[in-house]
């Protein structure tokens, strides 16, 4: 079992014990003799800034059904709770239940950090689930989270921009190019701001190639294959041709505010940032923002399955409750309400048939991106693929370094995390 905590991480671990995040998990609770439910539920929610305060008032709707619980909702920023979480579970303090980025659930899970679903209420009716929602739930043959929201990536554009350019959503990369010089000659504008400090971006591009970070059924290293390279010089030429501005750190708010204020006609992201676009003086009227497909590459279009997971604390002093929360917040109704507040992708089969998803655009534009995107493999150390990809992403976009030695520097470092890989 991979462990990976240090002295130092157990220090860490010790003073956020301490903190206002604080899991009260040692909160004695369960079923009463008539089968009510007790005690307090402590859950870490990952969402972002505005998401956060509809997950709030949805958790608070747990204790109508059951009023003899307290659930105490902590917000934790996502950059943190990964390692909040690991070092919160080796003091024997973590939450009771936390929302997990699909790639932390089976690292979490391999450390034995979560209590294993099958059998418990939390996956009431789980053949419900969209399939390709479950992936990232399961390991080493057992179910340790339940999916509560799905998600993809396309490219946003402002629609105004792209109409007084006299152009279309770009289908593939050589129109990606074609459309920016024309935005750049008709409303000196960049076409697309291309966020170069979060390797998450750059998936697409390499999917789109035909490239993947590994193989996890031959247990083979594939970024550093030709498809990586050709991934890593697209990048390249989008920024060397002008197509797109970037950054090496601030990516999100410099992303975000040049999209929102109008200074770039277009952007990829997901529907998690929906909420925020609309925010923008640009998006003023709503119906100014569009939404299409990644641009292919040359081999595919491709877009990464992304996600976030309900999963409970192997060590929570309140199992019943927990599991009884995790439902709750995973169910038809929950999901539709969400799908109506935020156009974040439900993970049932059924809520989309709810009004609130069918009335959301963004989820009915989503829905078939979702079914075809590209799956990340499921690996416990599926998240720490990133930090090394991260950085020769960066540096290829900011010059510091080749396509083919980014994609070799980044194959060298997976060897040495995926011991005994090819």
């Amino acid at each position: 079992m991979r462990r990976g905590i240090t002295a130092t991480a157990l220090v860490a671990a010790l003073a956020l014990a301490a903190t206002a995040c604080g899991s009260d998990s040692k909160t004695e609770g369960g079923t009463s003799s008539g089968g009510e439910l007790s005690g307090t539920v402590t859950w870490w929610d990952t969402s972002n800034v505005g998401e956060d305060k509809v997950f709030k008032k949805l958790a608070e709707g747990f204790t109508k059904k059951h009023p003899k619980v307290k659930v105490k909702y902590v917000t934790v920023p996502f950059g943190e709770a990964q390692n909040k979480f690991k070092n919160a579970a080796e003091a024997g303090d973590a939450p009771d239940v936390i929302r997990s980025e699909v790639a932390w659930t089976p690292d979490f899970a391999s450390l034995s950090y979560l209590a294993p679903l099958d059998g418990t209420p939390a996956l009431k009716n789980q053949d419900d689930f969209l399939k390709q929602a479950v992936g990232s739930t399961k390991y080493d043959g057992k179910t340790y989270a339940v999916p509560q929201v799905i998600d993809s990536m396309g490219i946003f554009y402002n629609k105004k921009l792209l109409d007084k350019a006299g152009v279309k959503p770009p289908a593939d990369l050589d129109e990606l190019k074609s459309a920016a010089a024309k935005i750049k000659d008709k409303t000196g504008k960049t076409g697309l701001y291309l966020r170069g400090d979060d390797p998450y971006f750059f998936l697409s591009f390499l999917y789109g190639e035909g490239g993947d970070l590994v193989d996890a059924d031959s247990k083979t290293v594939t970024v550093d294959k030709p498809e990586g390279v050709k991934a890593f010089k697209a990048v390249k030429d989008l920024v060397d041709s002008g197509t797109a501005k970037t950054d090496a750190s601030d990516g999100w708010e410099n992303m975000m505010q040049s999209f929102k204020n109008g200074d770039v006609a277009m952007m990829i992201n997901g529907p998690w940032a929906v909420a925020d676009t609309l925010t923008g003086k640009e998006f003023t009227d709503k119906d100014n923002l569009g939404i299409a497909p990644v641009p292919a590459g040359s081999a595919a279009q491709g877009a990464p399955q992304g996600g976030h997971n309900l999963a409970v604390y192997a060590a929570s002093k309140n199992l019943d409750a927990s599991y009884a929360f995790v439902e709750y917040m995973t169910s038809v109704e929950s999901q539709a309400h969400i799908a109506g507040e935020l156009n974040l992708l439900p993970t049932r089969t059924s809520a989309y048939a709810k009004k609130e998803a069918v009335n959301s655009e963004i989820v009915g534009f989503f829905k078939p991106v979702v079914e075809t995107a590209v799956q990340r493999p499921w690996i416990p150390e599926g998240g720490s693929l990133f930090a090394p990809l991260g950085i020769e992403y960066t540096k290829v976009l900011t010059g510091q370094t080749t396509p083919e030695k980014a994609a070799k520097s980044t194959g060298d470092a997976y060897r040495k995390l995926l011991k005994d890989w090819k």
